[in-house]
């Protein structure tokens, strides 16, 4: 596909000749309307060149460069008008089907972007045949994309083309003889049904029938995920008569596969049935599926559990869900007891705080314990909304114990939980009880080999901060925090640089300048040299916490101090630090004299330096800082 003018950019010759030839002529003589023309001209030529370079990439070897124009199509639509991009862009773009797999989908959904580009709803349809082509490739994220940017199609073209255009086209999709083009069908039956009157709607049913039916299981997998949005689209009988049918067809099928999606299907039903409903047609799936000899269904359903007990209605749920929900939590497979486990405090709240209590709670003792550490660390997250929803005593007698046992649990994972739901927990029994057990379990978790744990923990200070108080902080993990700041993961000594931050905000400036800045101050003749720059680091990070006189007589000094370090690192860390401070040096009345006396010269003295990038770094910050107002 080519545009019609060859379009080249100006030439260097042209150029000279017009400017020489203006250069003789009178300002008087010159027409300004002339001058307009000609730029206009210009910039419509550049423009036009600008699209044929564009569609010279489409046919580029490069990807980047394919994508790059795909990105582009409204620009080159727009360029080529309407009726050009009917009879020709679409042509071509159809042709280029057999592309790798990151530029279909970019296609797909750059296509249904195009609709005002081809004069319109009315003829929206032509993007109906590229799109029909994408959704019958074999990559099941590039049918994806097709699907969605068709049914979009389908809510824009016009009524009339819906059954002349669109209908065929999924006739030939659930028909197809690649079950690839099956499984693009089934998701667009719930678009499409909202469209058509009501004797297609019939036949609409009949053939996402035969898609539930079909001999391949991907196609049923793609059914059984169609059905929910689909079912939302139909009448209460016709819900009821093919509808449920199909659920229920679905939720016996001999692929695990399908029967798994099934148990979303029910989150759905339920909630367009009425509970009288729910349970004379769901309740046997729900309990069928429930009882699946495949641990995968059993998995779905506990993962779903609190979704399908609300759409049942709270009188099924009280009468039948608490001995299925018990079974998961003592399932065979540790995969179920972790869905099941993820899930209590919102079945919790379902139920009557006396069953919560007399039935969940002492299958949470026997949990904690689980061979699985998936399921222990599902379990430690729920602890604290359970404590919170049965009460101080049941808490005392039940979750007390099981809450110290994973404190001391062998997985990270479940430690770290526990002490991310402090605060509920503290609410519910108070810091007190816990502290003993606690402490224990956080130093062990700052030691951790795994460096990740110990930026999780460092990240939960300052809540167990706010739970201890000043005093008891100071004198149990103030050294921790501390600690952190030599620690040899860079991510840690960054954290802990933060964390300094957030205690300040949370105990105060006052406790900050007695209890952290002496011992910061102290690590400033440290002879590690990553010790020395993380006072750097620490001090600019709290300086915005900090009263500006705490700044000017502590902060600033350690900083401007560690100018002379033999270390160029350090030295080009000082003059980004003091590039951070001078604004907050502005602020403050009581401050700002110190930029021109402090500041400025140690800036003037690193930008003569003999490092290269000292020079650099301080020279940026007295320009950006100091001399640019």
């Amino acid at each position: 596909m080519e545009v019609d003018t060859k379009v080249q950019p100006p030439s260097a010759n042209t150029t000279a000749t017009t400017t020489t030839t203006t250069d003789y002529m009178d300002e008087d003589t010159v027409n300004p309307s002339s001058e307009q023309q000609q730029q206009e001209s210009q910039e419509q030529s550049d423009d036009l060149f600008a699209v044929a370079l564009l569609i010279d990439e489409l046919k580029h070897e490069d990807v980047q460069y394919r994508l790059n124009a795909i990105k582009n199509l409204p620009v080159i639509a727009k360029a080529l008008g309407p009726e050009r991009t009917r009879n020709e862009l679409l042509p071509f773009l159809q042709e280029c089907i057999d592309d790798e797999d990151e530029v279909l989908v970019v296609l797909a959904e750059e296509l249904s972007n195009l609709t005002d580009y081809l004069g319109g709803i009315e003829n929206a349809y032509h993007l109906l045949v590229p799109l029909e082509n994408i959704a019958a490739v074999e990559e099941a994220s590039v049918r994806e994309k097709a699907v969605e940017s068709l049914c979009q199609l389908v809510d824009n073209i016009a009524p009339n083309h819906v059954e002349q255009y669109f209908l065929p086209l999924l006739k030939r999709l659930s028909m197809g003889e690649w079950f690839t083009s099956r499984t693009s069908a089934a998701g667009l039956y719930a678009a499409t049904y909202k469209r058509v009157p009501a004797n297609v709607q019939a036949e609409l049913r009949n053939m996402f029938a035969q898609l539930v039916r079909d001999d391949s299981p991907m196609v049923r997998r793609a059914a059984a995920k169609a059905l929910s949005t689909f079912a939302e689209q139909l009448s209460t009988n016709d819900l009821l008569g093919g509808g449920l049918e199909l659920l229920q067809e679905l939720a016996q099928d001999s692929q695990d596969s399908v029967r798994l999606l099934a148990a979303e299907d029910l989150v759905a039903f339920g909630k367009l049935f009425t509970p009288e409903q729910n349970s004379q047609h769901l309740l046997p799936i729900f309990k069928a599926l429930a009882e699946d000899k495949s641990w995968r269904v059993r998995y779905m359903v506990a993962s779903e559990y609190v979704e399908i007990a609300q759409a049942f209605g709270e009188p099924i749920v009280r009468e039948h869900f608490t001995e299925p929900f018990l079974s998961f939590l003592d399932d065979p497979e540790g995969e179920v007891r972790t869905a099941a486990a993820g899930r209590i405090t919102g079945y919790a709240q379902l139920i009557d705080k006396d069953v919560a209590i007399e039935r969940l709670l002492p299958c949470v003792r026997d949990l904690v314990a689980d061979e699985n550490q998936h399921a222990r660390a599902a379990l430690a997250k729920e602890v604290s909304g359970l404590a919170l929803i049965v009460g101080q005593m049941p808490t005392m007698e039940y979750l007390l114990p099981t809450f110290l046992q994973q404190l001391t649990d062998d997985f990270p994972d479940v430690r770290l939980n526990v002490i991310s739901s402090l605060d509920e927990i503290n609410k519910a029994i108070g810091i007190e009880r816990l502290s003993q057990a606690l402490l224990p379990a956080i130093h062990e978790l700052s030691e951790d080999k795994q460096w990740r744990i110990r930026l999780a923990i460092i990240e939960y200070i300052p809540l167990l901060a706010k739970q201890f108080g000043a005093q008891f902080f100071e004198e149990k993990l103030l050294d921790l925090c501390m600690a952190w700041l030599r620690d040899k993961v860079f991510s840690i000594r960054e954290a802990a640089t933060t964390n300094l931050q957030r205690l300040t905000q949370v105990f105060g400036a006052g406790w900050a300048e007695e209890a952290i800045i002496p011992r910061i101050q102290k690590m400033a003749t440290d002879d590690n040299y990553l010790h020395r720059m993380t006072v750097i680091f620490a001090l600019t990070t709290m300086a915005d916490a900090l009263p500006a006189n705490t700044v000017r007589d502590s902060v600033l000094p350690t900083v401007i101090d560690l100018s002379t370090d033999l270390i160029p690192n350090i030295r080009f860390n000082v003059a980004k630090s003091l590039e951070t401070m001078i604004p907050l040096l502005k602020q403050n009345p009581a401050t700002l004299e110190l930029i021109s006396s402090m500041v400025k010269p140690t800036l003037e003295k690193l930008s003569i330096d003999a490092d290269g990038d000292v020079k650099f770094f301080a020279t940026r910050a007295l320009e950006t800082g100091i001399l640019i107002n």
